[in-house]
């Protein structure tokens, strides 16, 4: 009988010490989330307050689902609204002043794009050509029915695809491999025919900008993400053709420069964009 009893008891102090044990690895996970919040998040909920936002220089965000569909809060100032849509997409935003954030404004119209198909770059710059030959093996790509050798991510493709049947709209060149989705060589070729490491180290400093409308420095086209088309368009139904399916204008001067982003052109509006009219072509623009 003793026996029995002092099983049961060893039995009972298990249990405690068991029951103990998850307690605190549960309260150490809540703590750990509520540590989790980054410097933007914190401005956002500021902001929703009416307390004063402090900008901190880099925001590093947290653990999303790849399926996270961009939401926006209309009490926020554009740039908050189109900061707190890429938040899941882009790991790190880059520092106010700097290269990446100036490609940011430039290129980064991508990173709205809810498409849980769609696979985005995780930074705004490619190195190397081994980098961008990395990602772009993990693309799922389709073609595009015109032009030669046209491809672009599926979802790009599909949504181009599906313009061509309501209007007319053709490749600038027809060649893909410049139209369409670009190794880093031909980024690089490209930028070398406008421009020169003159050139980039200007654009680095934020003393030239114009160029970025002209041609991408290598490593940071569009192209390379299976996101972007060079294509003829020439009157407002085409326009209106690849608006509707995801298709917009977000390079001001680059007139051939199309970006796949998926959304509507209500969803550009509510998620900060500007739109800018030159030369009577829409451009849709990151409000950094």
């Amino acid at each position: 009988m003793n026996r029995i009893i002092r099983r049961m008891i060893v039995m009972c102090a298990c249990i405690f010490i068991s029951a103990g044990i998850v307690a605190s690895s549960s309260n150490a996970q809540h703590i750990a989330n509520f540590d989790s919040v980054t410097p933007t998040e914190d401005c956002l909920i500021n902001q929703t307050m009416n307390k004063p936002c402090i900008s901190k220089p880099v925001i590093t965000n947290p653990q999303v689902s790849p399926n996270t569909i961009p939401t926006y809060n209309p009490n926020l100032p554009e740039k908050e609204r189109f900061i707190s849509a890429i938040t899941s997409k882009l790991p790190v935003i880059p520092i106010q002043g700097t290269f990446e954030y100036i490609l940011l404004r430039q290129y980064g119209a991508v990173f709205i794009n809810k498409n849980p198909l769609i696979k985005l770059p995780p930074k705004v710059l490619f190195p190397n050509s081994q980098e961008t030959k990395q990602y772009q093996t993990t693309l799922t790509m389709g073609k595009v029915n015109t032009g030669n050798n046209c491809y672009l991510q599926k979802a790009a493709a599909d949504a181009l695809n599906k313009s061509r049947t309501q209007s007319n709209i053709s490749l600038k060149s027809g060649n893909g491999g410049g139209d369409c989705t670009r190794t880093f060589e031909t980024n690089l070729r490209f930028w070398r025919k406008y421009a020169n490491n003159n050139t980039l180290e200007q654009v680095r400093q934020g003393k030239e900008t114009r160029i970025l409308s002209v041609v991408a420095p290598p490593g940071t086209s569009q192209h390379l993400w299976g996101l972007a088309a060079d294509l003829r368009v020439s009157n407002s139904k085409q326009r209106q053709v690849l608006n509707q399916n995801g298709w917009f204008q977000t390079v001001e001067g680059d007139v051939p420069h199309w970006t796949y982003l998926g959304v509507s052109e209500e969803n550009l509006n509510q998620l900060g964009f500007r739109e800018k009219i030159v030369g009577n072509i829409p451009y849709w623009l990151i409000p950094l």
